[in-house]
This record gives C-alpha cells, structure tokens and sequence, in this order.
C-alpha cells in the first residue's frame, strides 16, 4: 500500500506575505507599510551586493519599492511576492550598473582595526569576496546563501535559465571559496 505524501505547509511567515499582498491589491496602505516593515531590510542587503555602497544600496531599494507599488496590482500570485520584489531590485540594479558603467569596488566600512576579533576580519574577507564577483554571480550567491532561494526561484528572479543560475552560483561559491582559502592561508603565514 503506498502513502500519498502532501505538499508541505506553507510557512506562516509566507502565508502572512500573501495575505499583505492581496490586501495592498485591494487599496490597503496599512498592508503596504507591513510589507515594507518586512521586506526592506532583505531588500536593502541584496541592493547593497549590487552597489556596494550603503547609501546607493538604500536609494536602489527605494526605487524598488515604488516598482512593486505600481506593479503589485498584476501580481496574478500572491505567493511569489519574494520572487516579484527580488525581480524588480534586480531589473532596477542591472539598470544602475549600466548607468555606472563600472562594477562597483568599494568597501562599505572602514576595515576593522588589527585589535578587533578575528571574526569581523573574516566578515570584512567575505564582504571584500563578494565585492569582487561579478554583479550577476553576486546577486545569485546573496539570493542562494542570504535570502535561501532555489535555482528556480534565482533564476526566476533573474529571468534566466535555471541551468544558468546554477553556472552563475557555481562559479560564485568556487570564487568566494579561493577568494576566502587565500585570506585564511594570508593570515597563518
């Protein structure tokens, strides 16, 4: 006798997503604003992989936000509200690279004094290594190791072939890992 299996339980904070979305859909600014309060802060931390800098990183999220409030009509699903926002930050950074006509190298911090515990010079090691992908591998990797996306979801996001946002994410984690093995080596010799 075989056991039918049942789609996992959405997760409540998902459930509690959709649920805004449709109620900002029906003119609910309120709903709006507890989006926003949920949202922005993971919204700002991906603006900041494509900006590098803190302040362009807010201004690139703000920009996002009036996208998705325009656009959140025609969001036919609810639940790819994640995928909706992370798609419009994506589009709006991809516009601000071009605009820059350079990747970004900055550090967003005063490195950390040689007194400072060791675990903020390897914050600083994988800062610096994601600073130095590419903003396409970048945004990948925040999504896959920040923000939990599948390759689906990225790809989706990035509006690519699920094949391609695994190459973007393999060739990520193998830059970041030699970006951070040479730190590591760096610092015991």
């Amino acid at each position: 006798m075989t056991e039918k299996s049942c789609p996992p339980a959405p997760k409540p904070g998902i459930l509690f997503d959709e649920l805004l979305v449709v109620m900002v859909q029906q003119g609910d600014r309120h709903a709006l604003q507890r989006l926003h309060a949920r949202w922005n802060a993971r919204l700002v931390r991906a603006a900041y992989r494509f900006t590098g800098d803190s302040d362009l990183a807010r201004d690139l999220a703000q920009e996002c936000w009036i996208g998705i409030w325009k656009g959140i009509g025609k969001l036919r699903d609810p639940a790819l509200f994640r995928s909706y926002a992370f798609a419009i930050l994506h589009r709006r950074g991809a516009d601000h690279l071009r605009g820059q006509r350079r990747i970004p190298q900055t550090h967003g911090s005063d490195p950390p004094e040689p007194s400072e515990q060791a675990v903020q010079g390897e914050a600083l090691a994988l800062r610096e290594a994601f600073a130095a992908l590419p903003p396409d591998q970048r945004l990948a990797a925040h999504l896959h190791f920040v923000e939990g996306f599948t390759l689906a979801e990225i790809a989706a996001v990035q509006g690519i072939p699920t094949g391609t946002a695994k190459s973007r994410l393999f060739h990520a984690r193998r830059k970041l890992k030699a970006a951070l093995t040479e730190t590591s080596q760096g610092e015991t010799t």
